[in-house]
């Protein structure tokens, strides 16, 4: 009799919840989400931050003792995951064009649609590209985004490797240096995720008041 192709636990597995997807899929489950959260439109609802976070937590021991995972390995998984989702966002976008963003009817999609575009236009090219990272739903639409509106092949690759590696690496070894630093930190994890998901919508929720409130005076000058 043929093994189940998944396993009760991966069937079972909650999306939306880092420490559900790394019990389920381990260090593969880290790559697929990141490719997923960075190269396909319907991976902006993923949990990217605190998922980073959790692994690195998880590769201390401290959570969960016999949960532990490779450091090396988490590296890994979440830079290739995050560089060559990008990438495939970038290639998508630049085939595809703005017409498969237009068919998604999920407004949260098209609202980080238009943050992406205020970035490309107020920070230019390489910066914008770097601090999308650190956005959510926006690191999802700006790869592709970037590729229907033709920012240089070379320009996207070199700065979306830095910001990739800057965010995915730097939020592993975040976690884990809390979680070799704090005793059973992991009584507090569902605290300190929640801590990391309001902070990481912080600089959305910055930039749409800025543009709001240039809305309003735009409309108040006109």
């Amino acid at each position: 009799m043929a093994a189940p192709l998944f396993t009760a636990a991966q069937l079972a597995v909650n999306v939306l919840d880092a420490r559900s997807l790394l019990a389920a899929f381990g260090v593969a489950g880290i790559a697929l989400v990141m490719f997923a959260e960075t190269g396909l439109l319907i991976g902006f609802f993923l949990p990217g931050d605190s998922l980073l976070f959790t692994a690195g937590l998880l590769c201390t021991g401290t959570a969960d003792r016999g949960s532990a995972l490779s450091l090396p390995q988490v590296l890994v998984a979440s830079a290739v995951g995050a560089l060559v989702g990008a990438q495939v966002g970038y290639v998508i976008g630049r085939r595809g064009g703005r017409a498969l963003l237009d068919r998604s009817r999920s407004r949260r999609l098209h609202e980080g649609a238009v943050r992406a575009e205020e970035l490309l236009a107020r920070y230019g090219h390489a910066k914008a590209v770097v601090l999308a990272r650190f956005i959510p739903v926006v690191r999802t639409v700006l790869n592709p985004l970037a590729g229907a509106l033709g920012v240089p092949v070379r320009t996207f690759t070199v700065w979306q490797t830095a910001g990739g590696l800057v965010w995915s690496i730097g939020l592993v070894l975040a976690g884990y240096a809390l979680g070799s630093s704090v005793p059973n930190v992991d009584r507090y994890l569902l605290p300190i995720v929640a801590l990391i998901v309001v902070v990481s919508l912080l600089p959305l929720a910055v930039e749409l008041v800025r543009s709001r409130k240039r809305a309003a005076r735009e409309g108040g000058a006109s």
